[in-house]
């Protein structure tokens, strides 16, 4: 028996960060796409059930085309049944304005609610201020059962970055559970719940920002009903991918060198011309130094889907050079010197100085 683990889609989500109106407009596209890819893979692959363990959508006002979409595929798919639980970014808007809900669409309540498979039970909760803490103490589960629960939160140790509720893995162990579908993280987790399960976090479908770097998609369960034991795979299906790639500019002194580094950096990764890109320019370089990050990001324009570049390099200041240098640049690094700013404010505002003085535009 196959099923799938989901979670944070965010589908309908604007992706109006960084990206141009037209390219934002055909990311929040391609997330609708990779969803029905995924439900294709689940059609061609015998999957028995898909958990979409929260955040399916991104905002309480669903457009027609997601609503529509989300709905045909699950009428259109009869033999998949599709369990959702409701993340913090959901609301019930999506299934309220449902004239008639497919009986293959099987949700999760503020009360733990199981669907059952043979062998196999699929338990779920909504977790909210009211339940938090009730929950574990009310989740009783077959021990002869493979036991798969699901929910959505951010597990209790790291902090929630949208005020999701704390999800207690102490308070899971030891209750029968053999793989815990969790919601909420964007990027894939797997690690041992206790000595009978696992806990995982399947990551979104796509990456929308350079907080959710690396490949993306879903988790297969491939379950021996007999044994009651499962192996799982992680699918990835993004259309695009996204990274961040430090880039060691050390001592150079013009735009030109950098973009040798950069060009050099690109040729060893092998990162495909449909990702969206990150570079990070790191290393140390004089003070005098020429970097126009602006020029750089238009000079690899063609290069990928999307590309910024930001400037992290850090000043090389030899300040004895400087100390009896009569120039308006010797008076203003003496200045700058002198005062109670901490090191790398220094060298941001004698480097903005610098640039200043050499006539070239300052961007803030």
């Amino acid at each position: 028996m196959k099923i799938i683990h989901c979670a944070d889609m965010h589908l309908d989500s604007k992706m109006t960060a960084n990206l141009s109106k037209d390219q934002a407009r055909e990311r929040k596209g391609e997330i609708l796409r990779t969803f029905a890819k995924m439900i294709e893979y689940a059609k061609n692959n015998h999957v028995t059930a898909i958990i979409i363990a929260g955040d399916m959508f991104d905002t309480r006002n669903v457009s027609v085309t997601a609503r529509n979409l989300v709905t045909d595929l699950i009428w259109k798919n009869p033999e998949i049944d599709f369990l959702y639980l409701r993340g913090n970014h959901d609301t019930n808007n999506f299934l309220s304005q449902m004239e008639e809900r497919p009986e293959n669409l099987c949700v999760f309540q503020e009360n733990w609610v199981t669907y059952t498979y043979d062998q196999v039970a699929i338990s779920g909760i909504e977790l909210n201020a009211e339940n938090a803490l009730t929950a574990y103490n009310s989740l009783v589960l077959d021990g002869e059962k493979f036991n798969i629960v699901t929910m959505h939160g951010q597990i209790a140790g790291y902090k929630s970055k949208d005020n999701a509720e704390v999800i207690s893995l102490d308070d899971l162990k030891n209750k029968n559970i053999d793989y815990l579908a969790l919601g909420h993280v964007h990027s894939f987790q797997m690690e041992q719940l206790d000595n009978r399960g696992v806990y995982c976090y399947p990551g979104c479908l796509e990456g929308r920002g350079f907080d959710e770097c690396g490949p993306k998609g879903f988790v297969v369960l491939d379950i021996d009903t007999r044994t009651r034991t499962a192996t799982t795979e992680f699918v990835s299906v993004a259309a695009r991918t996204l990274y961040t790639l430090p880039v060691d500019v050390t001592g150079v002194h013009t735009t030109q060198d950098v973009a040798e580094r950069i060009e050099q950096t690109i040729a060893q990764t092998g990162i495909p011309s449909t990702s969206l890109v990150k570079l990070l320019l790191q290393g140390e370089v004089d003070v005098e130094s020429e970097i126009n990050t602006e020029f750089l990001a238009e000079q690899f324009a063609e290069y990928f889907y999307f590309i910024k570049i930001y400037d992290e390099t850090k000043l090389l200041i030899n300040y004895t050079d400087y100390a009896n240098d009569i120039s308006l640049k010797g008076e203003f690094i003496r200045l700058v010197q002198a005062s109670d700013l901490s090191e790398e404010e220094k060298s941001l505002v004698i480097r903005t100085g610098i640039l200043a003085l050499q006539g070239e535009e300052i961007s803030l």
